[in-house]
């Protein structure tokens, strides 16, 4: 579906959506909206605060972003997938707002098909990365739910556009290689310690993938197992991924 634009708190004209189309140099943050709120609404702002500064130079004010997304919603604030970027668009810097349909996580779990392939600049969400797509659509090709991105000595990073967390029984190992933090597994690793878990951070090759209890991945969209990496089953702990599922659910939606 053709999401609805407004670059800079209006409605995108033809021009821009031509420059929109031609040149995707920046950043963006994806969230779920229901009835004018978002989980995570500090860690989304700070990540286009940082990305702008990083990118462009520039600060990007938090306030005229939620201004932004709340007039692209309308004055009935509906459930949405929603986007925002920081681009240049026309030789002059934008904040772009995109509305889609609601978006919900897939239940079932995940097929992961391994890539050789790492995220250039990976701490930013960024735009038009081509790797990050080719790869996405071969693993979809391939019968497979998402690309999972390894490194050297095939060493996991990230997913396509999840990150990818292991569970050893008490503690989430987040990989340690190239990645972005994405917004559901830091509100996830905020909501651990009410679940008796800790978190840190590991080098994980695909081989060792199997001697975990539980293998799972999160994105804007929440929460699902990993049944199986390339040819290797994976054992699904249901009951791990229900409780991972309401911690996170449990984070606080903030208003727009």
């Amino acid at each position: 579906m053709v999401p609805y634009v407004e670059i800079d708190g209006r409605p995108a004209s033809a021009d821009q959506l031509s420059a929109l189309a031609q040149d995707s140099y920046g950043h963006f943050t994806a969230m779920q909206v229901r009835q004018g709120r978002v989980r995570g609404l500090d860690l989304h702002l700070d990540r286009l605060a940082a990305a702008n500064q990083e990118l462009f130079r520039l600060s990007l004010d938090a306030a005229t972003v939620r201004d932004y997304i709340r007039h692209a919603l309308g004055q009935d604030p509906r459930d949405a997938s929603v986007r925002v970027y920081g681009l240049e668009l026309l030789g002059q810097p934008s904040v772009v707002v995109t509305v889609r349909p609601p978006g919900g996580m897939q239940q079932s779990p995940w097929k992961l098909q391994t890539v050789p392939y790492q995220r250039s600049v990976a701490h930013i969400k960024h735009a038009a990365d081509f790797g990050q797509g080719y790869y996405q659509r071969l693993a979809h090709r391939n019968g497979s739910d998402e690309a999972l991105l390894t490194g050297p000595g095939a060493v996991v990073s990230e997913g396509s556009i999840t990150n990818i967390g292991f569970c050893d029984g008490t503690t989430i190992v987040w990989p340690d290689a190239p990645a972005l933090a994405g917004i559901t597994m830091q509100l996830l690793d905020r909501q651990l310690p009410g679940l008796g878990l800790a978190s840190r951070r590991a080098q994980v090759r695909v081989p060792d993938a199997g001697s975990f209890s539980a293998v799972f991945v999160t994105n804007a969209r929440g929460i699902a197992a990993v049944g199986q990496i390339d040819d290797q089953a994976l054992p699904t702990d249901t009951d791990l991924i229900a409780a991972l599922t309401g911690a996170y659910q449990s984070a606080a939606w903030d208003a727009i």
